[in-house]
């Protein structure tokens, strides 16, 4: 039974050698097969991979490469999840409100965004900004009630004195709710968060205050020049602005000259904006952030060389011709910059909009809180030529001599105001003197 058994072994070993060997043959020769001894009763793979080292790391590096793909795929499962969450909320949102205010300047031109903006709100102030605009504006109403005062002493009016009264007592009011809010943010009272709520009731009455203001000064209209006053535009909003009665002409040339007073940072906003039904920025200066003052033609887009936001009164002129787009930008009397290639052979277009304090995104509307101007403005005057150095330097200086625009003077029935922006009397050349 022994010899059987044997024989048994020994053919089997016969037979698996000559099955490698056969295989070997097919592969060409290249490979090289060591022949094991196996018993009868075990499996012939299993022996093999039992015996052989490398399908042991075989295995292995399939079992690991299995666990890791499993896992990547876990990873990616969830990721997936993540982004359809974070895609619903996106959406949410988009829904809710439209892109920020924002601009592109390409080949020389500035390009609003599209989308929908939000413009019926003021530009969000923090509480000590608040305050000081709001302490600003308390200052330029005392002084035009002084005028006022004034005026009733000279004219011994006793409804203007009355009238003046009822004023300074709700002046007064005022300058207490402005005490109260910097007390609490001194002691740090949880009322603060109603901050946007009185920062509305304060200025809804500052507003209404200015207009009872500008209604009492009215009555001095018969008694002074038509063409001394100023606008104030005290607080950054887009509901204070003015518009010019009358449209302009097609020009081919044009001067812009002006008085501006304005401390506010960043950038003092926007003097005046001409719209013309397709082009919102048919001519329009603007200082708006951090970006230095700007001309713009037909969108397209000068830089000038003012600084003006120091609080105290300055004179500016900005002088263009279409041809070559010769522009020149005068402060105070003095050229302090000039340049060409500003919409060479574009005349101004007609039957536009001219607005005074705001910034057009739209003819006639599309207000932008943050691009308003905040500060005096007066004697705005546009020609439609270029004037001369010595012209210039004429009107900066308030010679006798200084001419009026012949396309748009300042007279007070000229202009509508709107939105609490203030008109009351003012003549420059003598708070320069």
């Amino acid at each position: 039974m022994q010899t059987t058994k044997d024989g048994i072994s020994w053919r089997l070993f016969l037979f698996t050698c000559l099955l490698l060997e056969s295989s070997a043959q097919d592969l060409g020769g290249q490979t090289q097969f060591i022949c094991t001894s196996v018993p009868k009763d075990m499996d012939l793979c299993a022996a093999t991979l039992q015996n052989s080292v490398p399908g042991d790391n075989l295995k292995t590096t399939v079992m690991q490469l299995r666990e890791t793909v499993l896992q990547q795929k876990e990873t990616i499962m969830n990721q997936k999840e993540t982004i359809r969450e974070l895609t619903s909320k996106l959406a949410r949102c988009e829904s809710q409100s439209g892109p920020e205010p924002g601009d592109a300047r390409s080949g020389g031109g500035r390009r609003k965004e599209s989308g929908t903006k939000n413009t019926m709100g003021d530009v969000s102030r923090g509480p000590s900004d608040t305050l000081t605009q709001l302490s600003q504006t308390l200052q330029s109403l005392k002084q035009r009630l002084e005028n006022l005062e004034q005026f009733s002493r000279n004219n011994k009016s006793v409804q203007a004195n009355s009238l003046k009264d009822l004023l300074q007592s709700k002046i007064d009011d005022l300058e207490k709710q402005v005490l109260s809010r910097v007390n609490s943010i001194e002691e740090g009272k949880p009322g603060l968060r109603n901050e946007t709520e009185q920062r509305g009731r304060v200025e809804s009455t500052l507003t209404s205050l200015h207009q009872r203001i500008t209604d009492l000064e009215k009555g001095q209209r018969d008694n002074r020049p038509l063409d001394k006053f100023q606008l104030t535009f005290p607080l950054r909003t887009n509901y204070m602005y003015a518009k010019v009665k009358k449209s302009l002409p097609e020009m081919y040339a044009f001067t812009v000259c002006m008085w501006l007073k304005s401390n506010a940072s960043p950038g003092v906003g926007t003097p005046f904006s001409y719209a013309v039904p397709g082009q919102a920025n048919e001519l329009v200066l603007i200082e708006w952030g951090n970006n230095p003052m700007e001309i713009l033609v037909n969108d397209k887009v000068a830089k000038l060389p003012f600084l003006i936001n120091d609080g105290k009164w300055h004179h500016i002129c900005v002088t263009w011709t279409t041809r070559d787009g010769v522009w020149e930008a005068f402060q105070d009397g003095v050229m302090r910059g000039s340049g060409e290639n500003l919409a060479p052979y574009h005349p101004i277009k007609p039957q536009g909009m001219l607005i005074l304090g705001q910034e057009q995104d739209t003819y006639g509307g599309g207000f932008d809180a943050t691009q308003a101007f905040v500060g005096d403005l007066a004697n705005f005057h546009i020609w439609d030529r270029k004037l001369s150095i010595g012209e210039i330097y004429n009107l900066a200086t308030c010679s006798s001599k200084a001419q009026v625009g012949n396309v748009f003077s300042w007279l007070e029935t000229s202009l509508d105001i709107y939105g609490g922006a203030s008109k009351w009397t003012f003549e420059a050349c003598r708070q320069l003197n």
